[in-house]
């Protein structure tokens, strides 16, 4: 069966993005994947990068050791967050830092020390992300230039191996109501059923 891992990052449990998580859960199981739910903070994932880690690749964490293998093995890779001062909230950016390490997640050639071009060693035929904000869709293009854009597609998923990508952000959730927010839920089935299609 192929594996989709998705991974909630907010720390209230009745928010919209926990909701959006688990509609993608319930979506993607009832499309045929087995689902590797990650909440970052119900876990309590480790944000601390030690020296050690750093330069020898080498921990004892366990839970780390099963985000690296279930992200190695993914069909595909949901991820769910808030956007906080336009980047990803501490605990998930510790994630990358974590996770997405060099020898699991991508590695360079033979004899280059990280200056050139590198291979990306994720599976992932695809990568969806889904984003919250209080920021109007202009004010975030114009002042900000969006940086989440750059940041998933570019900065990671294209650098890891994973070429087919969809962001899609639900704003203003401070002005929105329930039937927004139902549309909104109903957006995350469509964008699976795209990236992600039922199994035969």
């Amino acid at each position: 069966m192929k594996q989709i891992c998705i991974i909630l990052v907010h720390p209230y449990e009745r928010s919209l993005n926990a909701a959006i998580a688990n509609v993608a859960a319930e979506k993607l199981q009832n499309s045929g994947y087995e689902v590797k739910f990650h909440d970052l903070y119900k876990e309590k994932f480790n944000l601390i990068l030690s020296g050690t880690e750093l330069v020898s690749d080498e921990s004892d964490d366990e839970l780390l050791k099963v985000h690296q293998k279930d992200i190695a093995n993914d069909h595909g890779i949901v991820i769910v967050h808030p956007n906080w001062w336009s980047e990803p909230p501490a605990i998930l950016k510790d994630w990358i830092d974590r996770v997405l390490r060099q020898g699991v997640a991508y590695d360079f050639a033979p004899g280059d020390n990280g200056g050139g071009l590198p291979m990306g060693f994720l599976k992932a035929e695809a990568a969806v992300v889904f984003n919250t904000s209080n920021t109007p869709e202009a004010r975030e293009n114009k002042i900000f230039d969006d940086p989440l854009e750059r940041i998933w597609k570019s900065c990671i998923f294209d650098f890891c191996g994973v070429k087919t990508f969809e962001r899609l952000m639900f704003r203003v959730v401070a002005d929105s109501d329930e039937v927004e927010r139902k549309v909104w839920l109903e957006q995350v089935k469509c964008v699976l059923d795209r990236r992600f299609p039922g199994l035969a």
